[in-house]
Order: C-alpha cells, then sequence, then structure tokens
C-alpha cells in the first residue's frame, strides 16, 4: 500500500457536488482513516455508509473518530476489494460506492470497479476520485492511471460517464451510473 489522501481533498465541497440522499445507503471504498466515510456519514444521519478497507488499522482510526463524534451509522468492514464478493456486501445493495484515491493503489483496477458494480443498485452512482499524473503532490508510488483511462477502464466495465467534478488541482473526480 502505498500513501492516501493526504488532507488536500475537501469531503464537504465535493460531496455537495453529489446526489446525496438521507436514507443512502454507501460504501467507501478503501476508506483509509475515515476521511470521507464520516463526512459520508454525517450527510446521511438516517442512512449506513460501510467504510471497508484492507488495513485493519485505518478501519480502527474510523471506529475511534466515529465514536468521538458520536457518529453511529458507519459499519466498518475488513475486506480485500481485489476480491470479488470478500466486500461481504450484497449483490445490488448500494446507492454509492465512493471509490477515493484507492486505484492508484492497485494493479487490479477492474476487480475492483467489477466488485462495485456487484454492489451497487440497479442507477446506483460511482464516483471516482483519484491523482492526477505528474501533479506535484502525487505519491511517489503507485500504479496511477489518468483521468481518460479511468473513464475507459470504468467504462468497459459497464458504467456511464455522467460528469466530471470539481476538484483541487491534485486530483480528479467522475461520476458513473450502473
Amino acid at each position: 500500500m502505498v500513501e492516501g489522501t493526504g488532507g488536500f481533498l475537501e469531503p464537504q465541497t465535493i460531496l455537495k457536488q453529489l446526489d446525496i440522499r438521507d436514507n443512502m445507503i454507501v460504501a467507501d471504498f478503501g476508506c483509509g482513516h475515515g476521511y470521507f466515510s464520516i463526512p459520508l456519514a454525517k450527510a446521511i444521519p438516517q442512512g449506513i455508509v460501510y467504510a471497508l478497507d484492507v488495513v485493519e488499522e485505518a478501519l480502527e482510526a474510523v471506529q475511534s473518530q466515529a465514536k468521538l463524534e458520536v457518529i453511529s451509522n458507519i459499519e466498518i468492514v475488513h475486506c480485500n476489494l481485489e476480491m470479488r464478493g470478500d466486500s461481504k456486501l450484497n449483490d445490488q445493495s448500494i446507492d454509492l460506492a465512493l471509490l477515493a484515491n484507492i486505484l492508484f493503489q492497485s494493479q487490479k483496477k477492474p476487480e475492483i470497479l467489477k466488485e462495485a458494480k456487484r454492489v451497487l443498485k440497479k442507477d446506483g452512482q460511482l464516483v471516482l476520485i483519484d491523482w492526477l499524473v505528474g501533479s506535484p503532490l502525487t505519491p511517489k508510488q503507485g500504479w496511477f492511471v489518468s483521468k481518460d483511462e479511468a473513464k475507459q477502464i470504468t467504462e468497459t466495465e459497464g458504467f456511464r460517464f455522467v460528469k466530471e467534478l470539481e476538484m483541487d488541482k491534485q486530483h480528479y473526480g467522475l461520476v458513473f451510473k450502473k
């Protein structure tokens, strides 16, 4: 694994650009320390956020932060998102899947997207955020994918491009529908 978000993204600014409603069921793929999980949980108090990660320490950090902020709608799931079904989520059970700074950490991008597609409901949203190749603050290690490549890979997996998000100068953000 390589370094994650690093605090450049502004989750609230990004979430305002998404079609988020209370009572949603959201999966934060590769949640890290909850950079998006915590704000998502606050945005959908009647919904559920599944915080998914392969790193147990990251999940413990999410759980601790949720307790500190008295947030009770986050479910922690230790899993390998490169393995079909390992998210333990039911087929077509998720309204929105967020993949923030996760694709660059994997050589198995199609497998991660297949798992997102499996769990997303019909017309569910896939939000893909990742590092801009060559930006000054991009991590030194990883298997980076350009915005165009990410769009192509995601569309190849059967998603329909909806819009591009306004982002900082280090990332791109794309929204797709299943």
